[in-house]
């Protein structure tokens, strides 16, 4: 039986390499984790209140606006001022919020409205965060470990998306909202280490303060990097017809059942997914064409979501359910394929981003890293919000296991032809990036 060889895993030097990397890295691990407590917990919180799938999608959409603004904001603040104080300061917000989230759940005193603000404000506040912190890794390492650093990230999110809704699942089962919201409050402490330990990061080269000259300036910058266009361009496409989450609550009651249990776990399996592929990144973080390598996995994205559409049309016609589904009765075979389709999603999804951070990062200039980072992180958190609107919509009416089925031929389809229009995306070199 063959052996994996130590080049298969993760490479790890960008610890060893920067101590302050590291630092961060461990307290956005625990901050992450503690965020998806709170996103997870929201969307049952909702769902229990209203008992509408499309008001849970809601909580995505009606932060898209807010979030886009804060975002690019985000960004030009980060190639104004020192990055480390602009992620302090907007991490403090998110803190914020989250706390209030939990005192309003401890007195009884929640109410669909607040749900929907504070989701706004932490998102927002989570967008410039996100934005500063990913202008700063190119500033932590050399070059040859922005794929390793990245694939770290991909570990991140695997702990956070997978031990986080799974958690929360069994937290508000067992304890209920307050405490679920209370341990993000306690967990976030955490990136503030990281953050106040790092060193003065200011910007490199000429800097434009915030406002339209310096969004004018990231604009033009942007119509100049076709490669970074067509990333961008294709992250939508498969997070806009490609993201089901928002159907979750629905199908733990409705296809699959197992309620809240059944939640976090479709969620953790996309987490994952996204764990085990960056656990074997070696590979991975070796392949020099990083174009063909985003083109391959979101089309191997947009496959996987199409198969759990698949599995959701077997529950609906009953299969394996011989006495129904509900909250105490689920359909555990449908349940356990569903979450290696998702599962799937995880790890191409998670390869696509190991190559979209990487080319961001080391094919953008310092100066302007910020606002492309900004830019970023919208498409990033933006299109999974486009993709609860077209879950949540689509689903309501037509059937819960008809958006992922046609979304991920959707996502198939439009990749080949972006990518077709586009054929110089496929020669990108990493050893010669070119935005």
């Amino acid at each position: 039986m063959p052996r994996l060889s130590r080049e298969s895993f993760i490479d790890l030097r960008p610890f060893r390499a920067s101590p302050a990397f590291a630092r961060l890295w461990i307290g956005s691990t625990l901050a992450g984790l503690g965020g998806q407590l709170t996103i997870v917990a929201v969307m049952l919180h909702m769902f229990e209140l209203t008992g509408s799938t499309f008001a849970v999608s809601m909580i995505a959409v009606a932060g898209l606006v807010p979030m886009v603004l804060a975002g690019l904001y985000g960004g030009m603040l980060a190639d104004a001022f020192d990055r480390r104080i602009v992620a302090l300061v907007a991490a403090s917000v998110t803190f914020a919020s989250t706390l209030l989230l939990a005192g309003l759940a401890w007195s009884g005193n929640e109410a669909v409205w607040s749900l929907y603000v504070l989701s706004v404000v932490n998102s927002s506040a989570n967008s410039i965060v996100m934005a500063a912190r990913s202008a700063i890794t190119p500033r932590l390492l050399p070059r040859e470990l922005l794929p390793a650093a990245s694939a770290l990230g991909g570990i991140t999110m695997g702990i956070m998306v997978m031990g986080g809704p799974a958690l929360a699942g069994v937290l508000v089962a067992l304890t209920g909202y307050a405490w679920t919201y209370s341990i993000d409050v306690v967990l976030m402490l955490s990136l503030f280490l990281g953050l106040w330990t790092l060193p003065s990061i200011r910007p490199e080269g000429e800097i434009v303060r915030p406002g339209l000259e310096s969004l004018r300036d990231g604009i033009a910058f942007l119509r100049s990097a076709p490669n970074i266009r067509l990333q961008y361009l294709l992250d939508i496409t498969a997070m806009t017809f490609g993201q089901p989450i928002a159907l979750f609550p629905a199908l733990g009651t409705v296809i699959l059942g197992g309620g809240a249990i059944t939640t976090g776990a479709l969620t953790a399996s996309i987490a994952a997914g996204a764990f085990l592929s960056s656990l074997f990144s070696g590979p991975v973080g070796r392949y020099r064409w990083h174009g063909r390598g985003i083109e391959r996995a979101v089309q191997g994205y947009g496959l996987s979501i199409a198969l759990f559409g698949v599995v959701l049309v077997m529950g609906a016609v009953g299969l394996f359910a011989d006495g129904g589904v509900g909250e105490s009765t689920p359909n555990l075979a449908l349940i356990a394929l569903g979450c290696l389709a998702l599962a799937a999603s995880g790890a191409t999804d998670n390869v696509s981003a190991i190559y979209r951070s990487t080319m961001m990062q080391a094919a953008v200039p310092d100066s302007i890293r910020g606002r492309l980072q900004g830019v970023f992180i919208v498409v990033v958190a933006g299109g999974p919000r486009l993709g609860a609107l077209y879950a949540g919509t689509l689903a309501t009416f037509t059937s819960l296991w008809f958006p992922p089925l046609l979304g991920g031929f959707v996502i198939v389809g439009l990749v080949a032809m972006l990518v077709r229009r586009n054929p110089a995306f496929r020669a990108y070199d990493a050893e010669n990036p070119v935005p």
